[in-house]
């Protein structure tokens, strides 16, 4: 079998919102009319554990609810054509219901709990609720497995090695300005092509040339998949 180059698809809330997925920035910092402060920081759960997992219960109902959208299918598609690896700043597991069998999640999964004395004893969740008195092993408290404001992004090592190594790469639903995951691109070789989805209106020339499909993750979904296929 021939080798198949290696095609990373970096996403963000843009890839999923087509699926009913809100996003902060569509609400204009607000969440379901929560502040960021007051739901997605470790001081907030210090503060007031019961909404914030009030909060991560009705975002994970949210997802199960969804679906994976047309832009989803298309990039679990095009594993067919390319070694296909997804790097998404998304939490919900849209990616992996489409089909994409290598995903790595920058901000956390939403589907998934964890220790608050070991962040190693991960948990997947079967429904949409986590409550008070849900102990890991070690008899404390879960919480969402979920990279909050302030806290480190462990997989970012993980994402920068995938970029360096990227024969194409792919953005999607992102204006790259959410640090430190938007700086997984300054890692892509010079002469690696790029292409970006989204219908935004930002110059990212100052980063590298690139393709850009001003189209929203769904209705550019069949450009972006010609377009990659000519070069497969």
């Amino acid at each position: 079998m021939p080798h198949r180059k290696k095609l990373v698809v970096f996403t963000g809330a843009g890839m999923s919102a087509e699926s009913g997925i809100k996003t902060f920035r569509d609400a204009g910092g607000l969440w379901e009319q929560y502040r960021i402060e007051d739901v997605a920081t470790f001081e907030a759960w210090s503060t007031n554990q019961a909404m914030v997992l009030d909060f991560y219960n009705q975002r994970r109902k949210q997802v199960m609810e969804a679906s994976p959208n047309a832009a989803h299918l298309m990039i679990a598609e095009l594993q067919k054509k390319f070694d296909v690896q997804v790097i998404t700043q998304n939490v919900d597991d849209l990616h992996e219901r489409a089909g994409s069998k290598k995903v790595l999640h920058l901000h956390g999964e939403i589907m998934k709990s964890r220790s608050t004395v070991d962040d190693k004893l991960i948990y997947s969740l079967k429904g949409w609720e986590l409550n008070a008195g849900d102990v890991c092993e070690r008899g404390s408290q879960l919480r969402p497995h979920i990279v909050w404001f302030g806290e480190l992004v462990p997989e970012m090592d993980k994402a920068i090695a995938l970029a360096q190594h990227a024969d194409f790469f792919v953005v999607i639903g992102t204006s790259l300005n959410v640090y430190p995951a938007a700086g997984v691109i300054n890692f892509v070789p010079a002469f690696t092509p790029t292409w970006l989805l989204d219908p935004g209106d930002f110059n990212l020339d100052y980063i590298r040339e690139l393709k850009h499909i001003k189209k929203t993750a769904v209705s550019g979904a069949e450009d972006l998949r010609k377009q990659l296929l000519k070069h497969s």
